[in-house]
C-alpha cells in the first residue's frame, strides 16, 4: 500500500487481512492519535486479537452513528490502519484504548465471524501531485485558515496551530488540520478518501471557509448576547463577590437576600402607584449593590421603609349614620349647637358623594372650649383614625414639605409622616393652632400648607423626601384657631371658619357636673367614693379661682379637689360628703380672682368698653379726665396704633358733637386710660366706647354702667361693624351688664350666637354715634344717687331691637 504519510516499514509489515474496529461518530487520519472507549463486544473482540498479535488493526466509520450492530453495508469502504497503544479494562466492562493511525486503506471484504470482525484489505490508490506549486499554496492556505478558525475556535488547544506549522508534508498537514476541525463525520470521510491530493487540499480549503463563516456569525450573536446580558453577570458576580467578603467578615449573605425580599414583598403588598412603583425597585435595585454599612444605604433603606409604609390603598371604613354621630357629638361635648349642627351637615354631604373633598374645617375659638377634643370627637364618630400636629411656633418650611432625602437624618413632612402614622388615607388630620405658624430664613409653612388645603392641589401632593405624588383628597382636615386675624388671608380663604364662643356660667356649671367631675373620679380612683360638689360650690370655683372662656382651668381646680378628697382616703380620714361654698376653701384656699363686675352706680368719664383677646373676651373699663393744661390729648394704658387713631378720631367727633366744650378743650388736656396697662391693647372696636366718655366728660353727663358697647367710629359720626361677638358678648354678661350696643352691621353674627347668650342681655343695634350716645347717657347732666340714677334712665325714641324696622337716626 502507498501512502505518503507512512515509511516503507510500515507499509511491509501491514497484513492483508485484520481485525476490524466501526467507531461511530470517529474518523481515524493517519498520523493521529485518538482514545476511545469500546463498549460493543464485537469492538471489544477486535481489540483483543490485535493485542495478541502485532497490535495493528483496520477501523472504519459507519455511515449511521445508531446502528448498533453494523454489517458491511453499514461501514464505510476507505478506513485506515492503527496501532494499539493501549488498553485498560474499566469495572463496568468497557475498554478505555488509545490508537495512533498509520495509512489509509481500503475494506475489500468484511466478515463476520464468531465474536469479531475482519476485513480483507486492499491498498489505498493516491495518486502523485502535478503542480507541487499550487499544492505548496493550498498548503499555506490550509494554515492560514485554521489559524483563524483556531482562534474563533474556543475548544481547541494552542499546540494544534504550532503542530499544523511544524508538518511541512502538504497532505500530512491536511490529515493534521482535518483531525482536529470540529466537522460532522461524513464531511472528515470525504476529505480521507480524496485520492488527488488537489481535490483533498482543495476540500479542506473549502469545509475550513464554510467553518470559518459559521463561527465569524456565532461569534457575532455571541457578542450581542454577552453584550445584553453583561451587565447582569457584572452584577451577579459582583454580587457573589460581596457576599463572600461579608462572609468572612461575619455579616452572612442570607440576611441581605432576605432583606431585598422582604423590600420587594412590601412594595407589592403596598399596592402603590405605578410611578411610585418605579421608584422603589429603582431604589431596591441600588441598595442591592451596596455595602450593608455605607451610610448611603442606610438613607435608602430609611426611604423605603417610608415609602412602602404610606397607606397607598388603605383606609378605614365610614360610619356615616348621622344620627348614631350626632348622640356622640352631644356625649363628648356641651353646647356648641351651631358647630355640631355645620359637622353633621358635612357629614350627611360625604355619605351622599362619597369624597370629603372641598371644605377644610376651621375650629377657631378660645383655649380650653373644646376645639381639639372636638376634632378627635369627630374622628370616632366616623370611624376614622385620627392624628394631631401642632403647628404652634413652627418656623422651617421643611417641617411641612419635608427635607431632602439626601442625608442621614431626613424625613417626611409633618403631613406625610401623620397620614402614615394613622396608616389610612382617610384619615382625621388635626391640623392645631394654625393661627401660630412663623416664618423666617428657613422658609414660611403657611406658604407650604397652601398646597395640602387646596382640594385641587392636594390630590397629587409630593413633599421633597417622598418625591412621588400622593393623593390627600380622602383626608379629612380640620384646623383650629385662637385668633383668625393672625392667619394669613390665603389660608384663610382655604379654610371654612366655625367660631366656639367661649361658655357662659351655666354652661360651665352644667360641663363640670356632667363631664369634668365623672372623668376626674375615674382617674383618681374616687368612683366609689361617695361625695359631691354642689353647683353653687362650682359657680364660685368658675368666678373666684378662674378666669377663662374656656373649661381647663376649671377642670385643673376640679382635680385639685379630687386629689386632696384622695389623700384624706388615702389616709382614712373622714372625707367630705358634699362639697359647699362654706367649705371651698379648705381645699383651694382664699379666692385667686376677685369678681370683675362692673359697678352699678353711672358715672361721668367711664364707659364699658368690650374687647376681644386670645384667652375668650374682656370688658374695658375706659376712663376720661379733665384737668388744666393746653389741650393736649394724653393716651395711656399700653395702646396699640389703632386704638390711638381711634382716640384721636373719637376726640375729633367730640368736640364737633359738643361745640360749646371748644374753649373748654383749649384750657384742659384730656387723659384717657384704659387700665391694666401692661397688658397691650389693639383692635377697632373701642371708638364708639372712647367717644362716649368724651362726651360724658365735656357734657357732664354720667354714662350708664351696666351699658357694655363695642364698635368703631368714624369722624361723621357712624358706627362700624367688629369681629368677635360672641366672645364679647360672654365677657359683657359675666361682668354683670344687662345692656349691650353693637354696630347694626353686626346684626347677622347676632343671630347666629347662641339662645342663652341672645337671652342673657337686651340688645341693640346702632347705626350712628348719636343713637349710642342716647341710651349709654344719663339726660341729664347733674350726678344723682345711684338709685335715682339707675331708675331715672328711659329708653330713647331711637333704640332699635334686633329684628325691628330701624328708625331714622337723631341729630
Amino acid at each position: 500500500m502507498n501512502d505518503g504519510s507512512t515509511s516503507d516499514d510500515d507499509r511491509a509489515e501491514t497484513p492483508r487481512v485484520l481485525p476490524l474496529l466501526p467507531l461511530r461518530d470517529v474518523v481515524l487520519f493517519p498520523g493521529a492519535v485518538v482514545p476511545l472507549l469500546v463498549g460493543r463486544e464485537r469492538s471489544i473482540h477486535s481489540l483483543d486479537r490485535a493485542a495478541e498479535s502485532d497490535k495493528l488493526l483496520v477501523v472504519s466509520t459507519q455511515r449511521s452513528p445508531e446502528t448498533a450492530e453494523p454489517g458491511a453495508e453499514d461501514l464505510y469502504r476507505v478506513g485506515t490502519v492503527a496501532r494499539v497503544h493501549q488498553m485498560l479494562r474499566l469495572p463496568d466492562g468497557t475498554v478505555k484504548t488509545l490508537l495512533e493511525g498509520l495509512q489509509r486503506v481500503v475494506l475489500e471484504e468484511v466478515s463476520i465471524s464468531g465474536d469479531g470482525m475482519r476485513a480483507r484489505l486492499a491498498p489505498f490508490s493516491e495518486e502523485t501531485a502535478a503542480d507541487t506549486t499550487e499544492l505548496e499554496a493550498l498548503s499555506r492556505q490550509v494554515l492560514e485558515v485554521f489559524e483563524e478558525y483556531a482562534q474563533l475556535h474556543h475548544r481547541l488547544p494552542d499546540e494544534v496551530v504550532a503542530t499544523a506549522e511544524k508538518t511541512e508534508d502538504p497532505l500530512r498537514r491536511a490529515d493534521v488540520v482535518a483531525a482536529f476541525m470540529s466537522v460532522p463525520a461524513s464531511e472528515k470521510q470525504k476529505i480521507l478518501a480524496a485520492g488527488e491530493p488537489e481535490v483533498r487540499l482543495r476540500r479542506l480549503v473549502q469545509l475550513l471557509h464554510r467553518e470559518l463563516e459559521i463561527l465569524r456569525v456565532e461569534q457575532r450573536i455571541e457578542d450581542e448576547v454577552q453584550g445584553q446580558v453583561e451587565a447582569g453577570q457584572r452584577e451577579a458576580y459582583l454580587n457573589e463577590r460581596m457576599r463572600a467578603i461579608r462572609k468572612e467578615l461575619g455579616y452572612g449573605d442570607e440576611d441581605e437576600d432576605d432583606e431585598i425580599e422582604e423590600y420587594l414583598r412590601k412594595v407589592e403588598e403596598a399596592r402603590m402607584s405605578d410611578e411610585a412603583r418605579e421608584v422603589a425597585h429603582k431604589e431596591i435595585q441600588r441598595l442591592a449593590k451596596m455595602a450593608p454599612m455605607s451610610p448611603e444605604s442606610t438613607v435608602i433603606r430609611h426611604y423605603l421603609d417610608i415609602l412602602t409604609g404610606m397607606p397607598w390603598n388603605q383606609r378605614s371604613d365610614d360610619h356615616l349614620d348621622t344620627r348614631k354621630v350626632k348622640r356622640r357629638l352631644d356625649a363628648d361635648h356641651h353646647g356648641l349647637e351651631k358647630v355640631k349642627e355645620r359637622i353633621l351637615e358635612f357629614l350627611s354631604v360625604v355619605k351622599l358623594t362619597g369624597n370629603v373633598q372641598g371644605s377644610i374645617l376651621c375650629l377657631a375659638g378660645p383655649p380650653g372650649v373644646g376645639k381639639t377634643s372636638l376634632g378627635r370627637s369627630i374622628a370616632e364618630a366616623m370611624g376614622r383614625r385620627f392624628v394631631r400636629v401642632s403647628l404652634g411656633g413652627m418656623r422651617d418650611e421643611a417641617e411641612i414639605r419635608g427635607h431632602r432625602r439626601t442625608y442621614i437624618g431626613s424625613r417626611p413632612g409633618r403631613i406625610l409622616d401623620g397620614v402614615r402614622r394613622a396608616g389610612a388615607r382617610n384619615c382625621v388630620f388635626l391640623l392645631d393652632e394654625i393661627d401660630k405658624l412663623g416664618s423666617d430664613f428657613r422658609g414660611d409653612p403657611s406658604s407650604a400648607l397652601l398646597e395640602v388645603l387646596d382640594p385641587e392641589q392636594n390630590k397629587s401632593y409630593s413633599d421633597h423626601f417622598l418625591e412621588v405624588p400622593f393623593d390627600l383628597s380622602e383626608v379629612l382636615f380640620i384646623c383650629t384657631a385662637n385668633d383668625v386675624h393672625q392667619i394669613p388671608p390665603a389660608l384663610e380663604d382655604r379654610m371654612e371658619i366655625l367660631r366656639l364662643p367661649g361658655y357662659l356660667e351655666h354652661e360651665k356649671v352644667a360641663i363640670a357636673r356632667d363631664f369634668l367631675l365623672p372623668k376626674l373620679r375615674r382617674t383618681h380612683g374616687l368612683v366609689r367614693t361617695r361625695f359631691s360638689v354642689s353647683e353653687p360650690a362650682i359657680a364660685d370655683v368658675i368666678n373666684l379661682y378662674t378666669r377663662e372662656s374656656g373649661v381647663r382651668n376649671l377642670e385643673r381646680q376640679l382635680a385639685t379637689v379630687c386629689r386632696k378628697i384622695a389623700r384624706r382616703k388615702a389616709e382614712r380620714r373622714p372625707v367630705p360628703r358634699t362639697i359647699q361654698r362654706t367649705n371651698l376653701h379648705k381645699f383651694l384656699g382664699p379666692p385667686q380672682f376677685l369678681r370683675r363686675m362692673v359697678d352699678r352706680e353711672p358715672e361721668v368719664g367711664v364707659v364699658t368698653g368690650l374687647a376681644w383677646t386670645s384667652v375668650g373676651g374682656e370688658i374695658l373699663e375706659i376712663e376720661v379726665a379733665m384737668l388744666p393744661g393746653s389741650g393736649k390729648l394724653l393716651i395711656t394704658g399700653n395702646l396699640r396704633k389703632v386704638m390711638e387713631e381711634s382716640a384721636r378720631t373719637a376726640l375729633s367727633y367730640a368736640r364737633a358733637r359738643v361745640p360749646a366744650s371748644a374753649e373748654t378743650v383749649k384750657k384742659h388736656d384730656l387723659h384717657i386710660h384704659v387700665p391694666e396697662g401692661a397688658v397691650p391693647k389693639d383692635g377697632p372696636s373701642a371708638g364708639i366706647a372712647m367717644a362716649t366718655a368724651l362726651v360724658s366728660i365735656l357734657t357732664g353727663r354720667p354714662v350708664r354702667r351696666d351699658v357694655a358697647m363695642t364698635g368703631e367710629i368714624t369722624l361723621r359720626g357712624k358706627v362700624l361693624p367688629i369681629g368677635g361677638l360672641p366672645e364679647k358678648a360672654v365677657a359683657a354678661e359675666r361682668a354683670g351688664c344687662t345692656q349691650i350696643l353693637i354696630p347694626e352691621e353686626n346684626e347677622k353674627d347676632y343671630r347666629e350666637l347662641p339662645k342663652d347668650v341672645q337671652k342673657g342681655l337686651k340688645w341693640h343695634l346702632v347705626r350712628r354715634m348719636d343713637e349710642v350716645l342716647d341710651l349709654a347717657l344719663m339726660p341729664e347732666p347733674l350726678r344723682a344717687s345711684a338709685e335715682d340714677s339707675a331708675g331715672s334712665g328711659r329708653a330713647p325714641d331711637e333704640e332699635r331691637i334686633p329684628g325691628e324696622a330701624a328708625s331714622p337716626p337723631a341729630h
